[in-house]
């Protein structure tokens, strides 16, 4: 603990100032998008400007850091939600979405589908980043909930629940493997342990907390992408069950492939490198749109043309989505530019508490402040790591999963999957808290539980 507290300036004013602004400026935000019905957009965009000025920031780098941040996310998380809502569409005008949905209830149906949404979610988590999973899954969620006659929050809760708890546990996602390197911590231990834990807490996030929140919350299908996902296909005229999986399995395996190379290909060889590019989600994803072209289209006998005004159509409806996801990372990158994280690591410094705890705390605090899970993960980690030199390999496995918990708390304005959630679902910004960032909570409650238990039990 000293050499943290050596590497860092004592509490001052500032500090205490900053987490005052953070949270007024928060608490605006909501106030704006609930209150005064602004665009989420333009309430984040104010929030960010106000807090970055409230700061001390100097004028041109407010704007700078907004447009950076803006600029990151939609680098990585925009182009992947373009590129899934293409798949998207091309699945559901092509019926392929309806074939999957069809197996689907031939498996399971009434309270059972729930567990077997929450069951495919994981598998599709596994390999994949939530953003891709999320895009890729909900075609199917939508034309399951309409097919089943259930509610959409009991189809698509289990479905989240599945890929971010998958997400933010288990490697080879980014969030543990930042952990486990920093901890030094074992990877092999920490994907077993990680998958230990995650089943528990999909189930209570999933299917449990789905069951209950659809019986009282009632969301009707969102319209523009109700009406995007929803094939005019008769049954006898959607195509087989083979192209329709292998459709949406490719970008599942190409980065399946990826995390394999990176675990188990010499680096610097023709197959790595392979693996790698093709596994990249902006690559995986393209691939697997132009499988959809050549397999779900234009090997069916529909027109280029046609094809072609499926992929258009896909893309206005994000558009409201695009520009929130970016604002969002820009108030993530004021917020990092004002020095919040340093903020919250001066905290963790003063502390006398269970390391476990201590690890799950700080991440949370970072999660709240920056709305960045690796944000969260990576300083945490850095912060705990002089503590945990000397671990066991299950004491380290242990606390880089206690982070990886805390990275996922309450997850709000400030989190590019909240917009995702909202406008996928069609909610309002009190139901995307009941629906994603309750879910989140319960995720990462049940991960710090369960590091504790087994930190008692095995370490």
């Amino acid at each position: 603990m000293n050499a943290i507290a050596h590497t860092l300036a004592p509490w001052g004013t500032h500090d205490t100032q900053l987490v005052v602004y953070c949270v007024i400026a928060l608490l605006a935000i909501i106030l704006f998008i609930s209150v005064l019905r602004l665009a989420p957009f333009l309430s984040i965009l104010i929030g960010a400007f106000g807090v970055g000025l409230a700061a001390g920031l100097p004028l041109e780098k407010v704007g700078h850091s907004f447009s950076q941040g803006a600029g990151s996310i939609l680098g990585e998380a925009g182009l992947i939600i373009a590129l899934g809502a293409m798949l998207g569409a091309l699945m559901a005008e092509s019926g392929a979405a309806d074939r999957i949905v069809n197996q689907m209830l031939g498996a399971a149906r009434g309270r059972a589908l729930p567990w077997l949404m929450a069951a495919v979610a994981m598998v599709v988590g596994l390999p994949l980043f939530f953003e891709v999973g999320l895009v890729m899954m909900v075609p199917i969620i939508l034309v399951m909930a309409r097919r089943s006659g259930l509610p959409i929050l009991a189809i698509g809760i289990p479905a989240l629940a599945g890929m971010t708890t998958l997400h933010a546990l288990v490697p080879p996602h980014p969030g543990p493997l930042i952990a486990v390197s920093a901890l030094h911590a074992d990877l092999g231990t920490t994907l077993g342990l990680g998958l230990l834990i995650a089943v528990p807490a999909v189930i209570l996030a999933g299917p449990i907390y789905g069951g209950w929140l659809s019986r009282w919350m009632k969301i009707p299908e969102p319209k523009q992408l109700g009406e995007l996902y929803t094939s005019r296909r008769a049954d006898d005229d959607l195509p087989g069950f083979a192209p329709a999986l292998t459709t949406i399995l490719l970008p599942v395996a190409l980065m399946l492939g990826r995390t394999i190379a990176r675990l188990w290909v010499a680096p610097d060889t023709p197959l790595y490198d392979a693996l790698n590019f093709v596994g990249e989600p902006i690559v995986a994803l393209t691939l697997a749109v132009l499988a959809a072209v050549v397999l779900l289209g234009w090997g069916r006998g529909t027109s280029r043309r046609d094809v072609g005004e499926t992929l258009r159509r896909a893309l206005p409806p994000i558009a409201g989505l695009l520009l929130t996801i970016g604002a969002g990372g820009g108030l993530k990158q004021v917020l990092l530019s004002a020095s919040m994280s340093d903020t919250i690591s001066k905290i963790s410094t003063q502390s006398h508490m269970p390391l476990i705890l201590l690890a799950w705390i700080v991440a949370v605090a970072l999660r709240q402040a920056t709305g960045s899970a690796t944000v969260a993960t990576t300083t945490t980690a850095g912060i705990i790591a002089p503590l945990a030199a000397g671990l066991e390999p299950t004491q380290g496995a242990l606390l880089a999963l206690a982070v990886g918990s805390g990275s996922v708390f309450f997850c709000h304005v400030n989190d590019a999957g909240f917009w995702m959630v909202r406008e996928y679902f069609g909610l309002d910004l009190k139901q995307t808290l009941w629906v994603w960032s309750v879910l989140q909570t319960i995720v990462s409650v049940v991960g710090l539980a369960m590091t504790l238990l087994l930190w008692q039990w095995l370490a």
